[in-house]
């Protein structure tokens, strides 16, 4: 769904973490919209309701009473359901503890207790878990003890059926709460590097959410995976881009030669420019000067930033055209070339099977038109 420019230019002028904008600003903002259905829209699909209403409800002048109204009861709902999954991570958390389960909670409230200010200040989703791959299974089990139904498609050994998924997810029927519960994290099914629990567990660290200790990524990783995580999402909502900024400007000791060393080595690198670039351009991140240029090297990167701070509120999930696809331009070289060294560049995988449904007797074919299918694939997807 395409938005105006009226209302990504509203929505725009909400999400900079460097404090308000001057009410005349906002006033001008406001005096230009003609569909304040569509904002509400907009404001939900890039799930930056909170920060709408926090905003408006200070300069309210020429924002209709029905509108203030509507946003104000998404704000409480949200906040509800903020308290609602902390009460519920402390609850999961403790269970995977009492089992032996290592378990780090990442993104939600987790995210919003260490670089939000507080639960209710990001918008309230799923909770997001990373285990071990070894307790994958008895973890699922602890979950099902406590009502969830597992709704993912799983084999005999309890993962998922579809080639390259790294997540179960689980519906709680009673209340309707959810987690979604990983063993690895990736930024395309061509990435080399497993980062997984060991990636993020010894250097873990701890964030009081609502008066309890929970761990959680160190700064370092946690900015590396929110890039990692927003690019793999072609950047297609709002919210992703605040969490950047706000890993950002929640760490201003953050130690930026060690996030380049470790995006290096996990190649990241690229994934790191792009999100970071585009928290500067659209969130207004305050980045260091010395950071910001180095991270403006990579040309393609920069382009590709400047191309979403441009589209992405507008036009979300439209990503740049270009002959080489979008998903491998966020690797480096040595991630690109890993498919075509091991072979595994020319292995057929759901993609071409689902480009043409053949009978399992020829499915050998497939080998022929995958070239085919890659050629004609110009999404990135």
């Amino acid at each position: 769904m395409f938005f105006s420019s009226q209302t990504a230019a509203l929505l725009r002028s909400i999400v900079a973490p460097c404090g308000d904008p001057q009410p005349e600003q906002i006033a001008a903002f406001v005096s230009s919209i003609d569909d304040w259905e569509e904002v509400l829209s907009a404001a939900s699909q890039h799930r930056v309701l909170p920060a709408l209403f926090s905003r408006l409800s200070r300069y309210s002048e020429g924002v209709p009473k029905e509108i203030l109204q509507t946003l104000r009861g998404e704000y409480e709902r949200n906040a509800f359901h903020c308290l609602t999954n902390t009460a519920e991570l402390h609850a999961v958390v403790g269970a995977f503890q009492e089992s032996g389960i290592r378990v780090m909670p990442f993104k939600g409230v987790t995210l919003a207790a260490s670089a939000y200010g507080g639960i209710s200040g990001r918008n309230a989703g799923d909770l997001d878990l990373l285990v071990g791959e070894s307790d994958l299974q008895r973890a699922t089990l602890v979950l099902k003890d406590r009502g969830y139904v597992l709704t993912t498609p799983v084999g005999e050994d309890g993962k998922p059926l579809q080639e390259g998924y790294y997540e179960l997810h689980f519906d709680r029927i009673a209340d309707g709460m959810a987690v979604e519960l990983r063993w690895r994290l990736e930024l395309t099914r061509r990435f080399g590097a497993i980062l997984g629990l060991e990636w993020v567990w010894p250097s873990r660290r701890q964030v009081s959410v609502a008066g309890r200790e929970v761990p959680c990524f160190d700064p370092v990783r946690n900015l590396l995976m929110l890039c990692m995580h927003g690019s793999k999402h072609r950047w297609s909502r709002l919210m992703w881009v605040c969490d950047v900024a706000k890993a950002v400007e929640s760490e201003p000791s953050l130690d930026w030669n060690a996030v380049f060393a470790e995006a290096e080595r996990t190649g990241l690198h690229r994934a790191l420019a792009l999100g970071v670039i585009l928290a500067n351009r659209l969130a207004d991140a305050r980045v260091p000067e010395p950071v910001l240029k180095r991270l403006e090297r990579d040309k393609s990167m920069r382009a590709m930033a400047e191309f979403f701070a441009e589209h992405l509120i507008s036009e979300p999930g439209t990503i740049p055209a270009g002959r080489v696809p979008y998903n491998i331009q966020l690797l480096g070289f040595r991630d690109r070339m890993r498919p075509v060294v091991t072979g595994e560049f020319m292995t057929p995988n759901d993609q071409d099977r689902a480009f043409v449904a053949l009978p399992r007797s020829l499915h050998a074919l497939y080998y022929l038109i995958r070239p085919i299918r890659i050629l004609m694939d110009r999404s990135g997807r």
